[in-house]
């Protein structure tokens, strides 16, 4: 498996596809990375010249932040908002959506499994 950025890619896909796999590449950014070192994104990573593969890899290094560069940034930025205790930082904190989603239904990725609370078992009167 070829290596870029620190991370294998997959051979046998087209290298439009296989340089998303990198955490931080997405379509549109592994579309420019391919036209700036000129090659076609309807090819095989499997074959790609050694030449072809540093020059994509030194075009990622050179312009872009990606794997775990990224990851910590975005660790930092999240920390960051916590720490001033902003609203959405408040929100990071307490494990709620952070982006104006509505909680009383749904926003069962943020909050995890239900946690079940017991009711009334019936009004007698």
């Amino acid at each position: 498996m070829p290596r870029i950025a620190g991370v294998d890619i997959p051979e046998k896909k087209k290298v439009l596809f296989s340089l998303q796999y990198i955490h931080g590449i997405g379509p549109k950014v592994a579309a420019s990375i391919l036209a700036k070192t000129g090659i076609d994104g309807d090819r095989r990573t499997h074959t790609l010249t050694p030449d072809e593969l540093t020059s994509i890899s030194k075009e990622i290094d050179e312009r872009y932040v990606v794997e775990g560069a990224l990851r910590r940034q975005v660790q930092q930025d999240i920390q960051r908002l916590k720490d001033i205790h902003c609203y959405r930082g408040e929100r990071h904190r307490k494990g709620l959506p952070a982006r104006g989603q509505r909680t009383r239904t749904n926003a069962r990725t943020r909050k995890g499994r239900k946690k079940t609370v017991a009711g009334k078992k019936g009004v007698k009167g």
